[in-house]
């Protein structure tokens, strides 16, 4: 059997449940029709819980039209971008479709980001109108870009009268300290209440012609060798996206699962899971804000919560939290964990604490979310599971256009409907990240992986130098840039340092110019960074040293710290 034979033959089949087809028919439908059917068919149903707050699928379905009709009043069209930064709310589903619904397409900000990274996302993908949280504008004022619109929103908008005045205590400790500007900044030209539009305009949207190969949504995702990349996501992307998942779990019912809506909705496992999947499938998804662990496992067990997806660090901190018993975790269909690798131990404790296996899920953002899954029941150590329905997935050579056998370590490539077109107005970062083998497109992932004899893969590494937090994408030479400009620093080389936790900190490797030398603190550095990165991407650890160790060409050798850090483990 050739290399490529052994792919194409799909050996992952036989893992598939009986009841998941090995093919996915996916709808010529765009995102905005598929809502239009799942509104009108679980109108009735609850659509989204948010402390109290419930909204129906039919009074998700109006206030998406009225703002829609208030976005087409102020002169979105189609081919717009959109910039959404907002903390996970109904008004974050609201405003995403409204915007879908006039063909616009949708940049989703991390709500951490300072100005400087906010800046260059806007910039680049040309978004004249932002959706705003109203405790997050001060970070956008400061990139001095002019908007056409801005729109305001505040957390207490979807609340219910009696709990209002909670609005501030279910944000984190870091936004609570964030103000909303004064009231007179809607007296500004442009400016606008989220609200006020949905009260003022009927819910009458004039009709776009949208086809699947219309974009969607414009994700930026961090890059090492420059700065992040816009996304071309299509209708037909994420169309697809959600035919393959159903595909893949056959057991989760339309209109009868009740899902958490935890992760972050600015994220590709947020915006997919909660945005795109749960609606489109007609679930209740039960909102939350911030997280914390008293306030989940309430919500789980309030709810009746059927379907559970989170990161890592999630499950390694509820497995020894005291209080996690309260849930039966048993009762759920399935129990996911996606956005970094998984600790093989913390699976482990997992299980012995709930009774329940972790199924593991691998994506990316290029992808729209995921690309393989664990199937039901059939869970393996250290592996990310199979292909979904509808998938390809082989390992190629790094450097060349070819497969290579089963049990080597290589480039983990993708083939389907849901990858993406290429990068926004980046051909050169596109054409690096495909692979044309014997005429098809495959998409080079840049991690590193191989494929057992069942069709089960295994992530080792990213290839170029990727740290994951919490999640979160911190890249090396993101961080790197940042520091070397401070002029009392004379080289930094920057690597992910293993931590159960949170999956892995960023750690520096700092030489300091020899007139510093014991004058500056890592607490310095952490502080110099503060207004230059987001919070996530700072340095937890800084260690001074007297050389930074260099390849053959002179540059900084991470693989060397790595190396030497797990030496010291």
């Amino acid at each position: 059997m050739t290399q490529k034979s052994v792919y194409l033959n799909r050996p992952w089949l036989s893992s598939y449940l009986p009841s998941s087809p090995h093919e996915v028919d996916v709808p010529k439908i765009s995102v905005t029709e598929a809502f239009d059917e799942a509104t009108e068919k679980w109108k009735d149903k609850t659509a989204l819980m948010f402390y109290g707050g419930k909204i129906s699928y039919k009074e998700l379905r109006e206030k998406v039209d009225r703002l829609a009709t208030a976005l087409a009043d102020l002169g979105v069209k189609k081919e717009d971008r959109i910039a959404v930064l907002l903390l996970n709310s109904p008004e974050y589903i609201i405003a995403s479709y409204a915007a879908f619904k006039l063909g616009a397409v949708v940049t989703a900000v991390s709500p951490v980001y300072v100005s400087s990274e906010i800046k260059h996302q806007l910039e680049d993908a040309g978004a004249e109108t932002i959706v705003c949280q109203d405790i997050l504008y001060e970070a956008v004022e400061k990139t001095g870009i002019k908007f056409k619109n801005v729109i305001l929103t505040n957390i207490s908008e979807s609340l219910p009268k009696l709990t209002k005045f909670v609005g501030k205590t279910i944000l984190s400790a870091v936004y609570q300290k964030m103000a909303a500007p004064a009231p007179e900044i809607l007296t500004r030209e442009g400016f606008y209440k989220l609200v006020d539009l949905i009260k003022k305009y009927p819910p009458k949207p004039p009709k776009v012609d949208i086809s699947p190969d219309d974009l969607i949504t414009l994700p930026y995702t961090g890059g090492t060798t420059g700065p992040p990349k816009g996304v071309m996501l299509t209708h037909g992307n994420v169309m697809a996206s959600v035919a393959i998942y159903k595909a893949a779990n056959m057991f989760l019912e339309d209109g009868n699962e009740t899902i958490i809506g935890l992760m972050p909705f600015y994220h590709a496992g947020g915006q997919f899971n909660a945005v795109f999947y749960s609606i489109l499938c007609g679930y209740k998804i039960s909102i939350l804000t911030t997280p914390e662990p008293d306030e989940l496992l309430y919500t789980i067990t309030s709810q009746k919560a059927t379907f559970f997806i989170s990161a890592p660090s999630l499950y390694e901190r509820l497995k020894d939290y005291e209080k996690t018993d309260r849930v039966n975790w048993q009762k759920f269909k399935i129990i996911t964990s996606g956005g970094d690798a998984l600790n093989e131990y913390t699976a482990k404790d997992w299980e012995v604490r709930t009774g329940t296996k972790l199924h593991e899920v691998y994506g990316m953002t290029e992808f729209v979310c995921l690309s393989h899954c664990v199937p039901l029941g059939k869970v393996k150590v250290g592996s990310v599971g199979v292909p979904m329905p509808g998938v390809l997935a082989a390992i190629a050579d790094q450097d060349k256009d070819e497969f290579i056998p089963i049990g080597e370590l290589g480039e983990l490539v993708v083939h389907g409907p849901l990858v993406t077109k290429g990068y926004w107005k980046n051909p050169e970062a596109t054409k690096d990240s495909e692979a044309i083998i014997d005429g098809v497109r495959w998409w080079r992932t840049g991690d590193l992986a191989s494929m057992d004899e069942d069709g089960y893969f295994y992530i080792y590494d990213r290839k170029r130098d990727l740290i994951k937090y919490k999640g979160l994408r911190v890249y090396a030479r993101e961080v790197e840039e940042i520091i070397k400009i401070h002029p009392k620093i004379k080289e930094v080389g920057v690597v992910g340092v293993k931590d159960i936790k949170v999956g892995q900190n960023v750690k520096a490797f700092v030489v300091l110019e020899s007139d510093a030398r014991g004058n500056l603190s890592e607490e310095d550095i952490r502080e110099y960074c503060k207004n230059k990165l987001a919070s996530y991407k700072i340095p937890k650890i800084v260690e001074f040293v007297g050389e930074i160790p260099k390849t053959d060409i002179g540059k900084v050798s991470r693989r060397d710290l790595r190396e030497e850090e797990e030496a010291q483990q």
